[in-house]
């Protein structure tokens, strides 16, 4: 234990309890868990992993994340890295530990548009980046021009927005798990009144159709048709044609506003809500032949039973 206090640094907690760091509430333990506040302290910590063989496993803000009932055996890191400021009148460099949300205030409030569609999206920017968060027609990658990031030897390097292979909801750190620390991006200059007008409207949207708490928003990516609206068939669309509102698995139930949302009504599982997204995507699969993708992350060991 000593040897990894040396090698992490005296903030490493050993068996955290990861549970209330995520919007579902559900999970075990991580076996070590480490908050990283700096692109020098994100370093030593990828460098100490590798040297030690522990896997890791990035954290933002949990919200898009079901941890398994058991736990996580490696590290979990959860990156902090703050500050929000102007690079130019129209680029904001942002650290990755940042609320999505303060981001979009910010550029409301210095009169930037082109973030408003990621109003009320939960999670932090490195996530956001990391996922290419998008609502409402518009995608992080779309206004991205660069980023700094760490990769698994610890080397500190700056990426362009073409260079992370942005689609619908993925970017090669999927792939590579590299991290970021910040991020860039090019707003446009607006008018500061229209700009909070809209970012009410979409809060208040999302408001009636989103519950408050004990949900990762939606579970299941939407799926690519040119026919559809922003080029997409809604997976709630289909899944409310297989009855999902109906649905719960122990306390894991879908939402009565949404179809594609699973909450936890106070004492789900992890175990519950994999179980009932497994038979939400087998219906699916049988009623439209459509395999549907998973938008929420998983952490550590599930078994489906379907």
């Amino acid at each position: 234990m000593t040897a990894l206090v040396e090698a992490f640094g005296s903030t490493l907690e050993f068996n955290r309890d990861l549970a209330p760091l995520t919007s579902f509430r559900t999970g075990g333990r991580a076996r070590y868990f480490l908050t990283v506040e700096s692109a020098d302290e994100i370093v030593r910590a990828v460098r100490a992993a590798d040297r030690l063989g522990i896997p890791f496993f990035l954290m933002g803000s949990g919200s898009n994340l079901l941890v398994s009932d058991d736990g996580y055996e490696g590290l979990v890191v959860r990156v902090r890295v703050g500050g929000i400021r102007l690079l130019s009148p129209t680029e904001v460099e942002c650290g990755a530990g940042e609320e999505l949300m303060d981001l979009v205030r910010f550029s409301a409030d210095h009169g930037l548009t082109g973030l408003e569609f990621a109003a009320g999206i939960w999670g932090t920017v490195g996530g956001a980046v990391y996922g290419n968060a998008g609502a409402y027609g518009g995608e992080i990658g779309s206004i991205l021009t660069s980023a700094t990031l760490v990769d698994h030897s610890g080397r500190l390097y700056s990426v362009r927005a073409a260079d992370l292979g942005f689609a619908y909801r993925h970017s090669v750190l999927k792939e590579n798990h590299h991290i970021v620390v910040n991020a860039n991006f090019r707003l446009a200059a607006g008018d500061r009144a229209a700009i909070t007008t809209r970012i009410e409207e979409i809060l208040q949207m999302r408001s009636q159709r989103h519950p408050v708490d004990g949900s990762a928003g939606c579970f299941f990516k939407n799926i690519p048709d040119p026919s559809q609206e922003h080029g997409k068939l809604p997976a709630g669309r289909l899944l409310d044609e297989v009855g999902a509102k109906q649905m719960r698995v122990g306390d894991a139930r879908v939402y009565e506003k949404h179809a594609n949302i699973i909450v936890n009504g106070g004492h789900a599982t992890s175990r519950d809500i994999r179980q009932l997204a497994d038979i939400l995507k087998q219906k699916v699969r049988e009623r439209f032949g459509i395999e549907l993708q998973e938008e929420v992350q998983q952490l550590g060991s599930f078994q489906s039973e379907r």
